[in-house]
């Protein structure tokens, strides 16, 4: 039914466009800001996704993961309240409860480094979301296997301008905002913004146990500031902070996957940040530039659940209470110096990482039928510290007219330090290596091609505790080969932007992380090992389309189609995985929509996306189920401001974000897939005064 109602809306909207005139307004030109150097995203030999503001307020409310089914072949675990762990062309982690941090995928705010942490990743006057897919050797290196989240809030401009922001909508969400910026001085040498904002709701989950709704609840304030002065005119500077407070209830999962949960002892998923990041630019050279980027971030975090999902009423007459608390503390400090020339660049990275964390695990069972007892009362601390030095350097050369060719290098050194309460002390050190070849070609004014061949990397490390086999204490680093082409074209007069890519990647020594269960009475006692598989093979197409057929209308339509393997693997446990499709990795992800704007301001916007089922893990074989989603809005604009209705998941589609298998139902445990679920229907109101 729902597929039905999608395709009824997709063909309202083309039904419509011949009731208005046919001349169009033209495509802005897109800039990427995460390259090494700010140019338009035509001319960069890569699959990229752009979001502009105004894509970004049309189609989501609050946060970074209403934005992810836009984007082709981009998928995410739904392993906390939100989105954090991401998984681009089927590669990225599924979780992180304890070990040394090493994502693939790399996530940027404002030059500061969230990776693996991306919790505090809320829309609210942000510019630009920037998705590079693919490995990102050059550019970003060991924690950018797959690619890279850049996203970037909005700068301040000479001109004085504001904006206020109300929002209500029922799970009792309460949202409101204001940004505000300007000159700061007469010449317009400084300029500031700085914007706050605060949203609240209730989470989506009744807890009929506690009798409270707002256990799954969401509180996220975010703070940010920016500030542009010059120095004469060579000297340029660009200064970033974010404080953000996620304090979010972690109260998601039930026994009978549902949406109302039993728990007695609800967690949290919080996430307290500060960062800043300054970039200062030296242009006193002859068609040159000097730039250094410093960058800082501290995160509390504290991650906790109710094990067992239930309470003493659930599981009578057995006793069985379970809960797990970890609380972490990450900081990081990177500094970045790159001097650019016309065709050429030289650059040196540092980032130095400390990652400290602690948890606690406490339960009790008893079982009278079979007078068994168990408790548990654990605490593992664990500290762990990272160092990489990098040099990196890319050339770009032309050839005639038309034709470039770009090669880019980068080398770089991981040097580590791990210790824990078990008395594990390790500290290993490794070098790696990435880069890229790729050639692209303008075949007119409007259409280039490129062919690119890049290589990834990412960093071994090892697993803990004692039920660890020691051949699998170490695992050894990961490389990605990644050989694609495309094309981008803008057509009919600049109406029409459509950009298409073809890649086929293989990863050697690839890296599973799985999961067992060392006790089947405690739902604690899951332990994680990361094991090297000889090779993942990955097909795949991607394409984008963004079309203005007149001034009211715009239609836009994404693909990203995949085709992802395990290829030989040696390991007894993994055996089941060979030829087996990777994790939240599906095979298909669709999205398409439109707006319509009528000159005397009102307005209506459609999106709907849709992506097949996925395996939920590479430690069991079930899988999720394919879905639609269809989000919506109308509403009034005016000059100054815009008032709006709108909902999302307009048809209450059921849709799972993350799966386990296993037994947490006692006295038996029996084997069982447990599902947390997305988002249900939520409409709202949204009131925007812009000054």
């Amino acid at each position: 039914m729902i597929q039905i109602n999608v395709l009824w809306l997709f063909a309202a909207i083309l039904c419509l466009l011949p009731l208005a005139g046919w001349s169009a307004d033209t495509i802005d030109e897109i800039v990427v800001f995460a390259d090494f150097r700010e140019r338009a995203a035509s001319d960069v030999p890569a699959s990229i996704t752009v979001l502009d503001s105004d894509e970004i307020e049309s189609m989501a409310v609050q946060h970074f993961e209403e934005l992810i089914n836009s984007v082709p072949n981009l998928n995410w675990s739904g392993d906390g309240h939100r989105a954090r762990y991401f998984q681009m062309r089927g590669v990225g982690e599924l979780e992180q409860y304890q070990g040394a941090p090493n994502p693939s995928v790399g996530f940027l705010i404002d030059d500061i480094d969230f990776s693996g942490i991306g919790t505090v990743a809320t829309l609210f006057d942000m510019q630009h979301v920037e998705v590079l897919r693919g490995p990102q050797g050059t550019r970003y290196g060991a924690n950018a296997l797959a690619g890279l989240i850049y996203m970037r809030s909005a700068e301040p401009t000479a001109d004085y301008d504001g904006r206020a922001e109300l929002m209500a909508g029922d799970d009792g969400m309460v949202a409101g905002g204001f940004a505000v910026g300007g000159s700061l001085n007469a010449n317009d040498s400084a300029m500031g913004r700085i914007s706050v904002h605060y949203h609240e709701s209730n989470g989506f989950r009744e807890n009929t146990f506690l009798n409270r709704d707002d256990t799954n609840g969401r509180e996220e304030t975010t703070v940010r500031g920016r500030l542009k002065w010059s120095a004469g005119d060579t000297w340029n500077f660009n200064l970033a902070a974010v404080y953000a407070d996620i304090d979010n209830g972690y109260d998601g999962w039930a026994i009978d996957n549902s949406l109302t949960v039993l728990s007695d002892k609800p967690g949290k998923d919080t996430q307290e940040s500060v960062g800043a990041s300054l970039r200062a630019e030296y242009s006193g050279f002859a068609n040159s530039m000097l730039t250094s980027i410093t960058s800082f971030a501290d995160s509390d975090i504290e991650f906790s659940y109710d094990a067992d999902w239930g309470n003493d009423d659930s599981w009578a007459p057995v006793l069985y209470d379970y809960i797990s608390i970890s609380d972490r503390k990450r900081t990081t400090l990177s500094q970045e110096f790159r001097f650019v020339a016309d065709n050429w660049l030289l650059g040196v990275y540092a980032l130095q990482m400390d990652d400290e964390i602690a948890t606690f695990n406490r339960g009790e069972y008893y079982d009278p039928g079979y007078d068994f007892a168990d408790s548990l009362n654990d605490l593992f601390v664990s500290d762990y510290e990272a160092t990489n030095l990098a040099v990196f350097g890319q050339i770009d050369q032309d050839i005639g007219e038309a034709s470039r060719l770009t090669f880019g290098l980068r080398l770089e050194r991981r040097s580590t330090g791990y210790r824990d309460s078990m008395g594990l002390r390790t500290g290993p050190s490794e070098s790696m290596w990435g880069g890229e070849l790729a050639f692209s070609h303008d075949h007119s004014d409007a259409v280039t091609s490129f062919i690119i061949f890049s290589k990834g990397y990412k960093a071994g490390g090892f697993n803990l505790g004692p039920a660890v086999p020691d051949e699998y204490r170490e695992y050894v680093g990961e490389d990605l080969l990644n050989l694609e082409a495309g094309i981008k074209a803008t057509l009919l007069d600049n109406t029409l932007r459509l950009n298409a890519s073809v890649f086929a990647s293989r990863r050697d020594d690839q890296q599973v992380r799985t999961s067992f269960q060392l006790n089947p009475g405690d739902p604690t006692s899951f332990g994680f090992v990361t094991i090297n598989v000889e090779e993942g093979d990955t097909l795949g197409f991607e394409a984008d389309m963004r079309w203005l057929p007149n001034d009211n209308w715009m239609l836009y339509a994404t693909v990203g189609l995949l085709d992802t393997e395990f290829g030989a693997v040696t390991a007894p446990s993994l055996a089941n995985l060979v030829g087996r499709s990777q994790a939240h990795a599906p095979d298909y992800t669709i999205a398409l929509g439109g707006s319509y704007e009528h000159p005397r301001g009102f307005f209506a916007r459609v999106d709907v996306s849709a992506r097949d089922a996925f395996y939920f893990d590479v430690a069991h074989d079930q899988t999720s189920e394919s879905y639609a989603l269809v989000n919506a809005r109308t509403g009034y604009r005016a000059d100054t401001w815009s008032a709006t209705l709108w909902a999302r998941n307009l048809f209450d589609e059921e849709y799972a974000v993350r799966g386990f298998y296993f037994g947490n139902e006692p006295p038996d445990f029996p084997n069982a897939l447990y599902t947390r679920f997305g988002d249900p229907r939520q409409v709202g109101v949204t009131f925007q005064k812009e000054f």
